[in-house]
């Protein structure tokens, strides 16, 4: 017996049974919330789409969301990159007002037509309401750091129904070219119960179809990785927009609930004006027909500048959702000049513009199989892998940290990803 306990897989099944029950503690929470973020984003959608004049409230809804966490909402404003920032660096719990105030602010966003996502609602809720499992079971500060890992695994799976794809985005996007393996079982079995805990409420998610996939021949792979080129520029233009547009905005305007009114008057005087809602919420109906038809190359060029503005002006929600939505929309306009199927490349630009602005390579070539089926894995890879690639030491979270260089020699350990730009202005004026 006492051989039996000295075995290294009897101290496993002690790991198994408490990660277990802490991973679906914090995945029946993250699951839950996720499930009632998603119906209540539901009922915002069609309530907005139904009443179109919603549109015109926008500046005032922004203003009333701005003054709130202007008010009460301060400790948690940074969202996600306050979560990477606890997990690389625990100092204090997550306070459990984000929850409530990034559910509320992010269905306000939508009632009134701002262009944001859900991906960040769903992480942060998830990340915060796993923090309040730690905090109660007292958990030292690295099984801390794993559980707020679980949350945003558990997050990310239940509001896309990818479950495999939220366990590795929770390993994957908090350091560039680093995964954390000790997080790994947790993670998995967070993201796997999260999601069928959010299809238990009644929760549908949109099905794509990319149809007929090309064999993968030698002129095959060079479009994808071409095509892959595009889609990670197009990321690094993102995040850098999005970036910038918040700095302008922090300066420009002192008194941050003024912020997302002035974003509010510029999206719904630009909707005014070119008498289309097309590009603002999620824009589902249009992800969807850029798997059915050829869409306008102008549509990828509209939703990127109406989040820009959304985000950047301080609305509440998240980049993924407007993410897919520009890069389905450019991959459908590519597909003719590439000779590709339009539905595939749809599809690979919906990850692939993702995974250059997030560095999240194996996440979304993941999801892709899982949203498309095994056999776009090839093109997914190719086009996943070049996008992160060519979208360089920049991304849309901040905190992010850049573990291993994607193409330069070396790097500052742990330099954030929001320090890279002054880093290498720095470098360069330090070179003989």
């Amino acid at each position: 017996m006492r051989a039996l306990r000295s075995l290294e897989q009897w101290e496993l099944l002690h790991y198994l049974g408490r990660w277990l029950l802490l991973a679906c503690a914090a995945a029946v929470l993250a699951g839950s919330a996720s499930a009632a973020f998603l119906l209540a984003l539901a009922w915002a959608t069609q309530t907005r789409e139904s009443t179109p004049w919603l549109i015109a409230v926008l500046p005032i809804a922004g203003f009333a969301v701005g003054w709130v966490y202007h008010r009460v909402g301060r400790p948690v404003e940074a969202g996600n990159n306050l979560i990477i920032d606890e997990i690389h660096d625990p100092r204090k719990v997550i306070p459990r007002r984000m929850v409530p105030l990034v559910f509320l602010g992010t269905v306000v966003s939508h009632l009134f037509g701002a262009s944001v996502g859900r991906e960040g609602t769903a992480v942060q809720m998830g990340g915060a309401l796993a923090d309040q499992v730690a905090k109660a079971c007292r958990l030292r500060p690295e099984d801390r750091r794993v559980l707020l890992m679980t949350g945003m695994s558990a997050g990310f799976a239940a509001v896309f129904g990818t479950p495999l794809a939220g366990a590795v985005f929770g390993l994957e996007v908090l350091a560039i070219g680093r995964l954390r393996y000790d997080a790994l079982f947790p993670c998995v079995m967070a993201a796997i119960v999260a999601d069928r805990v959010c299809l238990a409420w009644g929760v549908h998610h949109t099905v794509y179809a990319v149809g007929t996939v090309p064999p993968v021949t030698a002129a095959s792979v060079l479009a994808v990785l071409l095509a892959g080129v595009v889609f990670g520029l197009a990321g690094l233009l993102f995040a850098r927009a999005t970036h910038r547009f918040g700095a302008l905005m922090k300066r420009w305007v002192g008194y941050p609930p003024l912020r997302p009114f002035v974003g509010g008057l510029m999206v719904a005087g630009s909707v005014y004006l070119l008498h289309t809602q097309a590009y603002v919420g999620l824009g589902i109906p249009t992800i969807v027909a850029a798997f059915e038809h050829p869409l306008p190359w102008w549509d990828s060029v509209g939703k990127f500048a109406y989040t820009v503005v959304s985000l950047g002006s301080g609305f509440k929600g998240g980049e993924v959702t407007p993410l897919f939505f520009i890069g389905a929309t450019l991959g459908n306009s590519l597909a003719p000049w590439l000779h590709l199927p339009f539905a595939m490349l749809a599809g690979l630009g919906f990850v692939a513009v993702f995974a250059g602005a997030a560095n999240t390579p194996l996440a979304t070539t993941v999801m892709a199989i899982e949203l498309f089926g095994p056999a776009v894995a090839p093109f997914a890879a190719m086009a996943c892998v070049a996008s992160y690639l060519f979208s360089g030491h920049a991304g849309i979270y901040h905190a992010q940290r850049l573990g291993a260089a994607k193409h330069v020699r070396s790097l500052p350990e742990d330099l954030r990803v929001g320090e890279w730009p002054a880093y290498r202005r720095q470098r360069d004026r330090d070179a003989p």
